[in-house]
């Protein structure tokens, strides 16, 4: 074995039994021991966050199958690299038909060489395992992601960790040579961020640079990983999936009403660098979706806040952002208006271009006036109150209902108002 790699590589498992976590795929039951076991491989793509074994599963699948066995980074290689391989394996040599081409980070692969594997791919050519910590429904072709199964990798759990730590300390031929007293291992944990590769790379770093006690032990605690492992930014990828999850995550909260989860969830993308015009656009979006005419406020809130980050900038802006999020989250809640013009649109799509009632139309010309266009059309503001009882919606549509006010106190004056106009005409219920 090379002992002059970093510890990740030393420790990289050699069979499928070592693998640690994902039971789900390799274990007794799992899916893909299954296909393994009777000698089947399909093209597939591997999707799960860094440092959770990808890469070596690929390397032990087409070991376990006596498969050739070919990688390339889409970091640096092209479609002229994957041509190659295809060529290579169409042939007899090193690379027979039933090679296996592994493309790590293929979400980074362009549409025109993520296109040039699909017609080996469908051929049999070559077998296909892509590895990505994106989600690949938004990041590879849907021809291409049609031809492979997509199998998730799990992130790696705490007690997995410590164990792969306890075997580095054993079974390392450089780390076994000395005397290690791991003490703490919550800093180690957070430096990882769940990356076995980064956490056994984190470790040997620490090992090399701690200070033998007397009697030769090198004692690791949280203040020399922290002391180690300087300005350890919370993993935060503002173009991957981690982006949309944590988004979500703070939507979900301000519309559950939950100001401390909403500030946390600010906080996370805050410490990751996101874009704060993002965070406030996105707030605006919600301030109308889930809380609208229940306190209008709310949207002249999120836009001002949009504005004040462009003026302000950053980092002061953060608490701009910090006090919209908390408001947000605490203001009454109604989707009314959401609801309504979803259900506007699905009658457009059901009904095609319906007719504009003549009343309502437009006469600029003699023509339109002889055509009787806007010809019973009575101005709203010379009825008592401002209002006169006449069709708006097209004949076809007449007493349809979008909008349902909610329970909230303003939208209930909204209801009231409605009830007391129309008479019945729209069904609030």
């Amino acid at each position: 074995m090379d002992n002059t790699g970093p510890l990740a590589e030393r420790m990289r498992p050699r069979t499928l039994e070592e693998v640690v976590g994902q039971e789900h795929l390799v274990g007794e039951q799992g899916v893909l021991r299954k296909a393994l076991t009777g000698g089947i491989l399909p093209s597939m793509i591997l999707w799960g966050p860094p440092g959770v074994g990808k890469t070596t599963l690929a390397r032990l699948i087409a070991q376990q199958l006596k498969r050739p066995f070919h990688a390339l980074s889409a970091i640096n290689s092209g479609v002229k690299d994957v041509r190659e391989v295809i060529e290579q394996a169409s042939g007899t040599g090193l690379f027979a038909r039933s090679a296996v081409l592994f493309i790590d980070e293929i979400h980074r692969f362009s549409k025109a060489q993520q296109d040039s594997l699909l017609g080996a791919v469908e051929k049999g050519t070559i077998t296909l395992i892509g590895a990505t910590t994106e989600n690949p429904s938004f990041e590879v072709i849907p021809a291409l992601l049609s031809r492979c199964q997509v199998y998730v990798l799990k992130a790696l759990v705490e007690e997995q960790l410590l164990g792969l730590l306890d075997r580095a300390r054993t079974a390392d031929a450089v780390l076994s040579e000395s005397a290690i007293d791991l003490r703490e291992t919550d800093a180690l944990m957070r430096a990882s961020g769940g990356d076995a590769r980064r956490l056994l790379n984190t470790f040997e770093l620490c090992v090399i640079s701690a200070d033998r006690t007397p009697n030769g032990v090198v004692v690791i605690d949280n203040a020399l990983v922290k002391e180690v492992v300087q300005n350890n930014a919370a993993r935060y990828d503002k173009q991957g999936e981690q982006h949309y999850d944590i988004i979500s995550a703070f939507i979900k909260s301000i519309r559950g009403s939950d100001p401390n989860a909403a500030v946390y969830w600010l906080a996370r993308m805050v410490e990751g660098g996101e874009d704060p015009l993002f965070i406030a656009r996105r707030m605006v979006i919600l301030a109308s979706e889930d809380i609208g005419n229940a306190d209008p406020n709310a949207l002249l809130m999120a836009t001002t806040t949009m504005q004040a980050v462009q003026m302000i900038g950053w980092p002061e802006g953060r608490i701009i952002l910090s006090q919209c999020a908390i408001f947000l989250a605490c203001a009454p809640k109604s989707n009314a208006s959401y609801v309504a013009i979803g259900d506007a649109q699905a009658a457009v799509r059901s009904h095609g271009d319906l007719p504009v009632p003549l009343a309502l139309r437009n006469a600029p010309t003699r023509l339109m006036k002889d055509l009787d266009y806007g010809k019973e059309y009575r101005y709203s503001h010379d009825g008592e109150g401002h209002f006169i009882d006449q069709e708006f919606l097209p004949e076809k549509l007449s007493g349809t209902t979008f909008y349902k006010p909610g329970e909230q106190a303003r939208e209930q004056q909204h209801r009231a108002l409605i009830e007391r106009l129309w008479k019945g005409k729209y069904a609030l219920e």
